[in-house]
């Protein structure tokens, strides 16, 4: 079984999500290549985050399974789904007045002892990061005191830190003008195609979406209304 499922990277079979043990969505279909963007469209409420929430584990999937590299994840130790998947969630990070560079260090817990001391290696992974979202001039910043746009790509970064094979993000443009939507989707895309990450997000822009994404996923009432390539749909 483990062998079919190699070809692509992270896949999703006869899936339902929901609360409480009440399916939210069922039915629920999809696989990403290595160097593919998934997106999730469909409008608020739609249950877009509950789908993203049951890929990461937040929530207990009712039925199916999700698969990653040939390995079902409900099998995975939290470890090494942590070493292989980055998560950018919305709602606000705690960061009690931690700098910028700080924030995304935290992308490096996987990789360090109980104590979370960093290494100089460890160091150069988060300045790289800072680098490939164009935040380095923020590293000694006040995380709380940046602009929303500046805080999604320090955000962006400690996804990045973590080194995964997979970012999952729900809604990375919220709050953002258009500029900063544009500049964001445009450092994402380039991440995919220069290190093949695989990427599963959700987005409210039907044309943002349509511009980045490789599939795209309609959620609608209780069940996928559509999936395929973005063209099509």
């Amino acid at each position: 079984m483990a062998e079919e499922k190699s070809m692509t990277y992270i896949s999703a079979e006869d899936v339902s999500v929901g609360y409480h043990d009440l399916p939210l969505i069922e039915k629920i279909h999809f696989h990403v290549d290595r160097g593919e963007i998934l997106t999730l469209i469909g409008p608020n409420g739609a249950g877009k985050s509950a789908i993203l929430k049951s890929i990461i584990g937040q929530l207990k999937l009712i039925k199916g399974a999700v698969w990653l590299d040939g390995t079902t994840m409900g099998a995975m130790k939290e470890r090494d789904i942590a070493v292989r998947m980055s998560v950018m969630m919305t709602g606000r990070v705690k960061t009690e007045r931690m700098t910028c560079e700080e924030v995304v260090s935290m992308g490096r817990y996987p990789y360090t002892g109980k104590m979370g001391i960093l290494t100089e290696k460890d160091w150069q992974v988060v300045h790289d990061s800072l680098k490939l979202v164009r935040g380095l001039d923020l590293a000694g910043k006040d995380f709380e005191a940046v602009s929303d746009g500046q805080r999604q790509r320090i955000l962006l970064a400690r996804a990045i830190c973590q080194e995964p094979e997979i970012i999952v993000l729900d809604e990375p443009t919220s709050f953002l003008d258009i500029r900063h939507k544009l500049e964001l989707l445009t450092i994402l895309k380039q991440m995919v195609l220069d290190h093949q990450l695989t990427v599963i997000m959700s987005l409210h822009e039907l044309d943002l979406a349509q511009k980045i994404s490789d599939c795209v996923i309609c959620v609608h009432g209780d069940h996928i209304e559509k999936y395929g390539a973005p063209e099509e749909i």
